[in-house]
């Protein structure tokens, strides 16, 4: 037996008693166990006896090569590798999915003794996700409007971690302010503010970023098609609308990615990075968002797939009013844009 062979003997008996010393008791896990005692017993099987495997090297046309059944073991161990990479990429999204759960709630919890929700929620809320915009949010703030059309509006600014006292701005301003303990991108903190609105029965949503480049004065166009009953959920088109001057690469992606959503969906989409929306709360509770960072379009494609009436209307998109956008390098954000899309439209 060739030293290689009697390393991976060796390597294979450790890791099959391992299996079993790791999984037994209180930490069973069937999957595991079954999915490793599998991996070692293959592995003990070819350094015992490496014919086992010229099935593979004979499907692999490699019979005639030097070393056909190293290179044969080699495809197969990629193989495994990229499943087991799969299989881990699932384990680790799923404690993702339920720590969102756990911060979310404490978050709610926090709130709710903090204040009485049913007093302070308004049948038109203003969700607003804010890192480090103290600046844009003094300005912001001062400018919406308390009452619309004969609605109250109230404003919850979801406080994603900051450390420039978006916190203290916001009480000075009288609206509600929930913090995360740590940054967690624009999707999650958003879902934070659902998660409060749910609970407090709160009636239509309005989101919109807090760096000052949604007009507060837009809000009632996109009020006005749910109001009448025209629409569940109302995107804030800058396509359809104005825009001041910005990259020509970010537009250039909105127009791209917009026709790419259109064409997925079967459904007319300009806008589809626009993070200033309204929506029903009640037509909103069978969506699945999951999406931390890049989320705009998350929340498009699923009200399309839960059959949702869609609208667009024109705003105005300005550009930021106080420091540096957040979204990074335009072709990183594009990329991890278009990776959501695909995503969110396969799940």
């Amino acid at each position: 037996m060739s030293n290689l062979r009697l390393i991976g003997l060796i390597a294979g008996i450790i890791g099959l008693v391992s299996t079993f010393l790791v999984y037994r008791g209180a930490r069973w896990n069937r999957a595991n166990f079954i999915f490793f005692t599998l991996f070692n017993l293959f592995l003990i099987t070819i350094t015992i006896n490496p014919e086992s495997i010229n099935f593979l090297r004979d499907l692999l046309a490699l019979q005639e090569h030097q070393r056909g059944r190293l290179l044969a073991l080699l495809v197969l161990s990629n193989i495994f590798l990229m499943f087991f990479g799969f299989y881990s990429k699932s384990r680790i999204e799923n404690l993702r999915l339920q720590f969102d759960k756990l911060v979310r709630s404490m978050g709610v919890v926090t709130l709710e003794k903090a204040i009485s929700l049913a007093d302070e929620i308004k049948p038109v809320m203003v969700v607003i996700p804010a890192l480090n915009e103290a600046d844009n949010l003094a300005h912001v703030l001062r400018l919406i409007p308390k009452q619309i059309d004969g609605m109250d509006i109230g404003v919850l600014v979801v406080d994603d971690g900051s450390e420039d006292g978006t916190r203290d701005i916001v009480k000075k301003f009288g609206c509600m302010v929930v913090s995360n303990p740590i940054n967690r991108g624009g999707g999650a903190a958003l879902r934070l503010g659902y998660d409060i609105l749910k609970k407090s029965s709160g009636n239509i949503c309005v989101t919109m970023d807090a760096d000052g480049q949604h007009r507060p004065e837009d809000i009632q166009k996109l009020l006005a098609p749910i109001v009448n009953d025209e629409a569940d959920f109302v995107i804030g088109s800058r396509i359809l609308g104005n825009r001041e001057a910005d990259s020509l690469f970010r537009l250039s992606g909105v127009y791209t990615f917009g026709w790419l959503i259109s064409v997925l969906l079967g459904k007319k989409i300009t806008d589809p990075s626009s993070g200033f929306r309204a929506f029903k709360m009640s037509s909103t509770s069978k969506i699945n968002l999951q999406e931390d960072q890049y989320h705009t379009s998350e929340l498009i494609i699923e009200a399309v797939k839960k059959d949702l009436r869609i609208k667009e209307v024109p705003v105005t998109i300005l550009k930021r009013k106080y420091g540096k956008s957040k979204k990074g390098r335009d072709w990183i954000y594009g990329f991890y844009f278009a990776k959501t899309i695909i995503k969110t439209w396969w799940r």
